[in-house]
């Protein structure tokens, strides 16, 4: 076997007494996969795909020690051994965290070792990473707790703001209630004018029913022209809450 490499083109050989032996030297794709253990002993199936070539100037070494099909002699043997020494550096979240990191970790050691055969690798690329099903459920899991956590959280923050909206609603309702028995004992007549706005709220709703009404006028607080609001003012000047007394 002659040592002479014979690029393409025209080339001569001599019948019966040499043959060619023709090397594709373009780019070609493999997808390799296995099963191996991260750093905290979870079983981990990751795929590569490795695009690779054979050396263009050691193609008669390359036909002499592994013949035509190389890459199917060398790759998976080197491939595994790279993937496993590579994974059982990180643990498992960080083969999902540090996807990048990893694949160039895989991509370097698988070079250089394939350099030893004289096969270029020209990209190594994570295709496939899965976990086994005890650690998908175990992850599930702790993503399902997470949530139940958060939104326990949550509940327990609005209950709060439930709650201070509710003290701030009575501290407001005390202090108008304070403000307007203030406002009733040293003026009656904002008593007047509240009766007259009452007054018009009942008598708009009567005038839009249909039915007859046959109550006492001071029972519907419409009797504005009668001596109710005297005996309003003969109540508060007694010092009687009226309306406001308590029973």
């Amino acid at each position: 076997m002659k040592d002479t490499v014979y690029g393409e083109g025209l080339n001569f050989n001599i019948p019966w007494f040499e043959r060619p032996v023709v090397y594709d030297i373009r780019t070609r794709p493999v997808n390799l996969q296995t099963l191996t253990g991260s750093k905290d002993l979870q079983m981990v199936t990751i795929g590569v795909r490795v695009l690779h070539r054979p050396d263009p100037n050691q193609l008669v070494w390359l036909y002499r020690h592994l013949g035509k099909n190389y890459d199917e002699r060398i790759l998976p043997s080197l491939m595994n051994e790279c993937a496993k020494a590579c994974v059982a550096r990180y643990n498992a979240n960080e083969l999902l965290t540090k996807r990048d990191e990893v694949s160039a970790s895989i991509s370097t050691e698988l070079s250089a070792r394939a350099r030893g055969f004289n096969v270029v690798l020209e990209d190594v690329a994570i295709t496939h990473l899965s976990f086994s099903p005890e650690y998908a459920k175990a992850v599930e899991a702790k993503q399902v707790a997470q949530q139940d956590a958060a939104r326990a959280k949550y509940i327990v923050l609005g209950a709060i703001q439930e709650k201070k909206t509710i003290i701030t609603k009575a501290r407001g309702e005390a202090e108008s209630t304070e403000l307007i028995g203030t406002a009733v004992k040293r003026n009656p007549g904002f008593m007047k004018l509240r009766r007259i706005d009452a007054a018009k709220d009942i008598a708009d709703i009567v005038a839009g029913s249909g039915n007859k009404i046959y109550l006492n006028a001071d029972s519907l607080l419409l009797n504005l022209l009668g001596d109710a609001d005297d005996k309003f003012e003969k109540t508060v000047a007694h010092g009687d809450r009226g309306w406001f007394k308590n029973k």
